[in-house]
Parts: structure tokens; C-alpha cells; sequence
């Protein structure tokens, strides 16, 4: 009897530790040399980057939120010439859990948004402000125009997230939106929604590929063209994982496909009492990833987001020279 109470506690023991995530990987003790930081209120701390126009006389300041397993290093397709032309102030920095800056025990679309604001709070870059997500990395966007809209000058959503678990969008529409990925992707997807407690030994265990192995089902030829040469930087990767994968990425995975406390199509217009400002969706029309139609929904239910459609791209849009500065230009005008 007591044998077998041994070896039960013995599983039980070694299921815990496969489902239990591990703390974050602690940050070198010289971080402030590696990259500025501000403290929050609540104690942690952000990382973050400047470039571009003085932000005391830039006429257009844009918070860039980066993408899924990226950071604020990573790489804008913009000349110096434009980013005068515009007087641009571009702040990027590392959410949480990601680069240099510290991890969110419970991060959401709400943290994340209060993290934005409260870091312009602190460098000072003035009452209003635009915001642009690209990807997965896109809803904080969503959350900036839900809990701090008062603070916003503009926003941009360059091929954003759908979460499938929308409320208020036919479910019809999302399950095609699932649909369209691999099955792989769908079920890791699923796992977050449904048993997030489960994700990181779903993401870590071995029996069999969380994500699709094969970049055709996810990314164009051009896609796979243009983050080959993205991770020729492996120091942007490196960076910004360096605390760990579950505090970063699973974070992300988890704070995109959890239950939102509201839906887009719910949103309202930040801009509509005559305060000047616009929001744009960016649509590329080859994306293998998002589905074209859900955010033509979005659009038709929302006006006041302009939708951008660009034949002939694929998902990393953002990393085109051309489109990106197509983006920036319809940011500040």
C-alpha cells in the first residue's frame, strides 16, 4: 500500500512539474547598460527604444507594439528623409515578458494597454499619442482603443489577431477564420483558450508539433523571403526571449486568445466629437494567416476604421520598405 501511494505521488509529482511553467529567466544585473528602462507603479520595469525626431518637437509620435517572439529591436523599413519629412518620434519598447522588460504574472489586453500609456506617461512624450500593432502583436491596439481612447491621436492595425472566441462576430466567420490555419495551429489555439493552465506542456512536450512544421501553410514565398533575412539578426531573437518563452510567447498566446471583457465591433469611434485622428486596418490580400472577410466585418460594423487592402502581400507586410512607408505616410496624414 504504501508503494503504491509512493509511486502515485511520484506521477503526480512529475505531472506538476511538466504542467507548471517555469519563473522567469532573472535579467543580467548590468540591464540598465544593455537598455533604458522606466519603472511602473507597480514595480516593474519596461524596456524601451527612441529613434527618430526629438519627441519635444516631433509633430507625430508613434508607439510601435512589436509581433510574436519580436521586441523593440526590431527593424523599421523607413528612411531617414521621411521620418524628417514627417518630423516622426518613434518609441518601441519590449512588453512584457519580452527583451529587457520585466514579466506580467497575469499579462491581458487590459495590462498591456496600461503599460502603453503609462510608459509615455513616464518619458513624456506628450497627451496624445498613435499606436501601431502589427500581427499577434496588434491587440494592444484593440485595447488602447477600448480603455484609453482619450489618449490616443490615431491607430493603425496592420494585419491584426482575430481571437475566434469573439463574441459578437458570427461564429460562422470565426470558424472559417480558424479554419484557414493549420490544424496544428488550431488546436494549440484551442488549448489556450480553453485550458491556458495546460499550454505550457502543450507547447513543450514532444509527442507531436504544437505549430505547423511546414512555413508554406502559414507564409508566402515572399513571407519566408523576408523573416529568413529578419533572423539573419539572431540577436533580435535572442533578446527578445531571453527571459524565456513561456513569459513571452505563451504569455502572448494566452493574452490574444483568452475571453476578452469586450469585442471589436463594440468599440466606439475615439474621433467622432470633431477631435482629429483616424484608425486604419491594413489588409494584406495574399495573407495566409488572416482571414480577409472577418476583418471586412469589422470594417462594415465599424465605419470609422478605414480598411487598407495591398494586392499582391502576404503576412510580414511590415518588413516591405514600401508598404511599411505606405503605412507611416497614412499614419501622419
Amino acid at each position: 500500500m504504501l508503494l503504491l501511494v509512493l509511486v502515485v505521488g511520484l506521477i503526480c509529482y512529475h505531472v506538476y512539474k511538466s504542467i507548471k511553467p517555469p519563473p522567469p529567466i532573472p535579467l543580467p544585473e548590468n540591464v540598465s547598460e544593455i537598455s533604458p528602462r522606466v519603472k511602473l507603479n507597480d514595480g516593474r520595469y519596461l524596456a524601451y527604444r527612441e529613434l527618430g525626431f526629438p519627441k519635444d518637437k516631433a509633430k507625430n509620435k508613434i508607439i510601435i507594439l512589436h509581433g510574436f517572439g519580436s521586441s523593440k529591436l526590431v527593424d523599421l523599413k523607413i528612411t531617414q528623409e521621411m521620418i524628417d519629412e514627417f518630423e516622426i518620434y518613434f518609441l518601441l519598447f519590449d512588453r512584457a515578458g519580452y527583451g529587457e522588460s520585466d514579466a506580467h504574472p497575469s499579462r491581458t489586453v487590459k495590462t498591456d494597454t496600461y503599460d502603453i500609456e503609462e510608459l509615455a506617461d513616464k518619458l513624456q512624450i506628450g497627451p496624445k499619442f498613435h499606436v501601431l500593432g502589427m500581427s499577434l502583436g496588434a491587440y494592444p491596439v484593440y485595447g488602447c482603443l477600448k480603455y484609453i481612447p482619450h489618449r490616443l491621436s490615431g491607430a493603425t492595425l496592420v494585419v491584426p489577431l482575430l481571437n475566434f472566441w469573439w463574441s459578437s462576430m458570427p461564429q460562422s466567420l470565426l470558424s472559417a477564420a480558424l479554419k484557414k490555419l493549420p490544424i496544428e495551429n488550431q488546436w494549440t489555439f484551442r488549448v489556450a483558450h480553453y485550458l491556458p493552465w495546460l499550454l505550457y506542456w502543450w507547447l513543450t512536450q514532444k509527442w507531436f508539433s504544437p505549430f505547423s512544421p511546414n512555413p508554406r501553410e502559414t507564409m508566402t514565398e515572399r513571407d519566408i523571403e523576408l523573416a529568413d533575412k529578419h533572423t539573419k539578426h539572431s540577436y533580435i531573437k535572442e533578446s527578445a526571449l531571453r527571459q524565456g518563452e513561456y513569459v513571452s510567447k505563451h504569455r502572448d498566446i494566452i493574452a490574444s486568445f483568452e475571453n476578452w471583457e469586450f469585442d471589436p465591433t463594440e468599440l466606439l469611434n475615439p474621433f467622432s466629437d470633431g477631435n482629429k485622428g483616424s484608425v486604419h486596418m491594413w489588409c494584406a490580400l495574399e495573407d495566409k494567416q488572416i482571414l480577409r472577410e472577418a476583418l471586412l466585418y469589422i470594417c462594415d460594423k465599424l465605419p470609422w476604421i478605414k480598411l487598407r487592402q495591398v494586392p499582391e502581400a502576404g503576412h510580414l507586410i511590415i518588413h516591405e520598405k514600401q508598404h511599411f512607408e505606405d503605412i507611416i505616410k497614412t499614419a501622419c496624414t
